[in-house]
């Protein structure tokens, strides 16, 4: 972190920081800071054991530092960040925020502590925002609302100076829904305490779990080390399988907001799958509740009317207890509940649900992991709240607490109930929630300042007044109701009974229309849908796809339909009753649904790249206030939004960009990588075939680099050793140079490098080079043929497109001499063994084979291609792919004069950075590609914050146009989910690969981020290379 100012004074954390120095600071600071705004980090109840998580991190501070406002930090030796890091980041240590206008921390402030921080800073109220726990009039905070009320004799002047008291609980969106909250962390350490109570438990049958290896979330130091353990757990249950004495391992999870999708979430790095009866006993099965499985209208067992439910819940009842409890191992609860609403589980119920539990199986019902945590409330029996040292308790058939000695026997349920599951993540959840609060916490500075609001200010201050419960002395409308509740607490002792800070479901709908149902599109409608708040339709031309997408999900919010792409009827029908489009059809097809957006003033999101013809639609998206947004999958997609926050970073570090490198591919993982042309398909291999036609442009040593699409698959770069231990070559993807100014790079005149390549596995590019030569790329319709089996079926593609070139009409004979004659004897060997093994050739065993597409009419040849490389090289239910990224960037202070290329090797200062992701898919039945998570998930978080109102601009856009919240959600989003940029940085001269070349001499004629085959391109080669200056080595 770079520190602007280095604070004047240091003082020690301990108890023997000098008072003395302290009061004579505070003095100084508030009267040469009279007109600054400060706001103050409180530090949690000492009580609090295990409340380490910060509502503002060190990186905020700095930008608040940075931007004139002064920070104050109560010392807490406790806090996730150490004392150092907030002062090294600008705070000052103040032990009791007296000067602050705005204080600031997660759960209630002491009374004693409230009672000093009530009194106005110059002449002006105080703001307290935290988890009051008193919008809902919980009794025992009652006295801490009372110091927010004027009292009987109190003057006006003095009521209006009463400090101001937002909730975090109540920051909400204009639509209603929750914009702050840990809902999510609660839900992942959620499910791992439920897990590892659930081993405690089996320990009592007599069984040993796997989750028995599976540490308490505290015990990790973030949530990537948390998901590491459930992966080394899943790889023991995939190997070893569940006990065989409790059968299959059953988890329920209900709820649809933020606590259940990080319970799924955190569930998606265990072997969990959906699976036949007789695979049973060795697997780990999970199936997400919804609450139209297990709640019907009184007297009528099966039906359930979302609408009505909301509106009368008191219809309703639940059969929870009957239909799903009794055949679960864990139940994961974060559902949650109101009064009026039916519980998910009475204690009316619980006898008779332990004893059908136990007629399926000993193991059946015996853990709850109530993270919900709602007292006597969804499930009425849980009647206390846990803590983190002692997790969980057990309870007999009447709801009443026993004695954990009573596990053995089978009358008990245990139950996990810890109320501050987020803490047990602290630097996960702070993270999360400081970058969250932010907006809402300027909005305040900028009040207290008086300057002019921007309309996202207005926006954010505007939330923050539906946040205030209390304010100048008086109750806000909508809370008078408390106001009874307080003048009761005033003679009557407050009963200790927390609450817990599980998002409720938002009962307002956003619909999404999925156009499309391929190989990527299961994480995009998971992840839609894993919001309680969306419907989504997917309209598709294959109906039975689109059905299996949605059948693991709500009927009620998930529809499947069929859809002809060239209905423009009914895709209109379908747009206009939708607040967004999310579009996986061809990339011809996309312009054609925009104009419909366009006309309906809907949203577009795609992954394709923006084509002349969508660019074309700019103006007139821009004038309907629609925005069309396109490339963000993962290339394009991750790619852009990772180094545009890369370059983002650069440059607040002083520094420019004048290198830029990136290397992009989807190919199988290295232990299923040895079939033809190192390639296998989850998706088609249609768009892989054709980019293998692009033209590319690109600069490389401060020289513009021309390739024809022609020549691209001949000029490839040999060796690109990205990953240890994989033989990895590339080739130029397109045009390279429009993104120095996409991503901010500045023209690319200025460049020293701008390049961006596909990476495949040695070897593909000259076999792919044989297939363009001998026409099998080729889409021209005099080249189209008919494969029938009376002429060889698909062992005749090869001999037809042979016979085309050498004027022949021959379609068998001697094929491999035809073969020769054309590309020679060297390329056709190496060739020669790749068809044999595709079964393209009369020699070749013929295998497993596609069906022949219809003899009617004639098929171009890539056509043929691309169903028979489809089929042939598919994935097996058993392999995973791997996708790469990374991106090598090269930066100069920006005090250096490079308004020209210039070789960043000569200029002092100059640094080396890179950003890879390398991620693998999930090979089951409920998994996942790694292709289909990095452009499914990204598409689907950049829909939702449109959806949102996160994305201001409108018109023709890719991620880098839409500012951080766009690509910095997306980026945030991934990594949430497992997906994330892993980052280095280094001085140019200590580049270990720069001191090679020096040892070799060759400084000055190759480029450091090319040096991997760059020196062994054949430049110059006019007539089918590089047009480039021939003398260029």
């Amino acid at each position: 972190m770079k520190v602007l100012q280095r604070p004047r004074i240091r003082l020690s954390d301990g108890p023997s920081a000098p008072t003395k120095v302290l009061k004579s600071r505070q003095r100084r600071n508030i009267s040469n800071s009279a007109s600054k705004v400060t706001v103050g980090i409180r530090k949690e109840d000492p009580g609090r054991l295990w409340e380490r998580r910060c509502p503002v991190t060190p990186d905020a501070v700095h930008e608040l530092v940075r931007d004139g406002v002064q920070v104050l930090i109560q010392p807490c030796e406790r806090r996730v960040w150490p004392n150092e890091e907030f002062v090294k980041a600008g705070a000052e240590i103040h032990p009791t925020l007296e000067p602050a206008n705005i204080v600031v921390g997660i759960k209630e402030t002491p009374l004693s502590e409230l009672d000093r921080l009530k009194s106005p800073v110059n002449g002006r109220e105080r703001t307290h925002v935290m988890f009051s726990h008193t919008a809902k009039g919980q009794p025992y905070n009652m006295p801490l609302l009372s110091r927010f009320i004027a009292g009987e004799g109190q003057s006006a002047q003095t009521s209006k100076l009463l400090p101001r008291l937002v909730d975090y609980e109540l920051l909400t969106g204009a639509d209603g829904k929750r914009v702050v909250g840990f809902g999510w962390f609660a839900g992942a350490a959620g499910l791992v305490e439920g897990l590892t109570a659930s081993a405690l438990d089996f320990l009592s049958l007599g069984v040993s779990s796997p989750f028995l290896y599976l540490p308490r979330p505290y015990s990790h130091p973030s949530l990537d080390d948390m998901r590491r353990s459930l992966r080394s757990v899943g790889e023991i249950i995939s190997s070893r399988g569940m006990p065989k004495s409790t059968g299959p391992f059953v988890i329920a999870v209900t709820g649809n907001g933020n606590v259940a999708t990080g319970a799924l979430d955190l569930l998606k790095e265990l072997p969990t799958c959906f699976v036949k009866a007789q695979d049973l006993p060795g697997l780990v099965y999970v199936i997400h509740v919804p609450s139209s499985a297990y709640l019907s209208k009184k007297g009528s067992e099966n039906e359930f009317q979302r609408e009505d439910y909301y509106a009368n819940p008191e219809s309703y009842e639940s059969h929870f207890h009957e239909k799903i409890a009794p055949y679960t191992t864990v139940l994961i609860n974060g559902a949650g509940w109101a009064l009026g609403c039916p519980r998910i589980l009475s204690s009316s119920v619980l006898p008779e649900t332990i004893k059908l539990a136990r007629n399926v199986g000993r193991s059946r019902f015996r853990t709850i992991a109530d993270i919900s945590c709602d007292i006597n409330g969804g499930v009425e029996f849980v009647g206390r709240p846990c803590t983190i040292d002692d997790p969980f308790f057990y309870c007999d058939t009447t709801g009443t607490e026993v004695p954990a000695s009573r596990a053995v026997q089978d009358d008990v349920v245990q139950i996990m109930s810890v109320d501050i599951l987020p803490s047990e993540l602290p630097l996960d959840a702070s993270k999360h929630f400081s970058k969250a609060l932010n907006p809402y916490l300027r909005s305040l500075v900028k009040m207290y300042e008086g300057t002019s609001p921007t309309v996202e200010d207005r926006v954010a201050m505007d939330t923050v007044d539906r946040a205030t419960i209390a304010r100048r002395g008086e109750l806000r409308p909508k809370h008078a109701w408390l106001g009874e509740l307080l003048a009761k607490s005033a003679s009557s002792a407050p009963s200790v009974v927390p609450t817990s800070e599980t998002d409720r479901t938002d009962l307002d709908k956003r619909r999404a229309l999925l156009l499309g149902s391929g190989m990527v599109a299961k994480p995009a409608v998971d992840e839609l849908l894993s919001r309680g708040d969306v419907e989504l339709v997917i309209a598709s031309n294959n109906l039975k796809e689109a059905q299996e997408l949605a059948q693991y999900h709500d009927p009620q919010a998930c529809k499947a339909v069929r859809l002809d792409a060239s209905d423009k009827t009914m895709i209109n029908q379908l747009v206009s009753a939708s607040d967004i489009v999310i579009s996986l059809l061809p990339a011809p097809l996309h312009p054609p649904v925009a104009e419909l957006c366009i006309e309906h003033q809907k949203h577009l999101v795609t992954a394709s790249y923006i084509s002349p013809a969508m660019l074309s639609l700019d103006s007139s998206a821009r004038s309907s206030d629609v925005l069309l947004l396109n490339e963000i999958g993962l290339d394009p997609g991750i790619d852009h939004c990772s180094a545009v926050d890369l370059r983002d970073r650069i440059e607040k570090e002083g520094h420019k960009v004048v290198s830029f490198v990136s290397w992009c591919g989807g190919l199988p993982a290295p232990e299923n990588s040895d079939v033809p042309l190192g390639m296998k398909f989850s998706w088609s291999p249609r768009g892989l075939l054709s980019a293998a036609l692009n033209d590319a442009r690109f600069k490389l040593n401060g020289k513009l680099q021309t390739v024809s699409g022609q020549s691209l698959l001949s000029s490839y770069f040999p060796s690109v050793p990205l990953v240890r231990g994989s033989a990895l070559e590339g080739l130029a993807n397109r045009d390279s140079l429009p993104y120095a100014e996409t991503y901010g790079l500045g023209p690319a005149d200025s460049m020293w490098n701008v390049f961006r390549g596909t990476l495949r596995y040695q070897g593909f590019s000259r076999v792919l080079d044989v297939f363009r030569e001998i026409g099998l790329l080729s889409t021209s319709p005099k080249d189209a043929v008919i494969l029938n089996s009376t002429y060889g079926g698909w062992q005749s593609l090869v001999a037809s497109s042979l016979a085309r070139k050498l004027g022949d009409t021959r379609t068998t004979g001697d094929v491999r001499g035809m073969l020769r004659a054309v590309v020679g004897k060297e390329r056709a060997e190496e060739t020669w063994a790749v068809l044999e093994e595709l079964s393209m050739v009369p020699s070749s065993f013929a295998g497993d084979l596609p069906p022949l597409p219809s003899a009617s009419s004639p098929v171009a040849p890539l056509d043929l291609l691309t169903t028979l490389l489809a089929h042939k090289l598919r994935y097996k239910p058993d392999e995973r792919d791997m996708v790469i990224l990374s991106h090598e960037i090269i930066s100069v202070p920006k005090s250096s004069n490079t308004s020209r290329a210039v070789d960043p090797l000569t200029i002092h200062g100059a640094k080396k950075h890179t950003s890879t992701l390398v991620t693998y898919g999930t090979p089951s039945i409920l998994g996942a590609s790694a292709m289909a998570r990095t452009v499914g998930l990204p598409l689907a978080i950049a829909a939702l914050k449109v959806l949102d109102g996160k994305v201001a601009v409108r018109g023709v856009k890719g991620p880098g146009d839409c500012g951080r919240p766009l690509w910095g959600g997306v980026l945030e989003g991934l990594e949430e989910r497992g997906i994330a940029m892993k980052e280095s940085s280094r001085p140019l001269s200590t580049c270990g690969d720069l001191m090679k070349f020096l040892d070799e001499g060759l400084l000055g004629r190759a480029d450091l981020p090319f040096m991997r085959g760059a020196d062994r391109l054949p430049f110059g080669r006019t007539d089918q290379g590089w047009r480039s200056d021939p003398s260029f080595k």
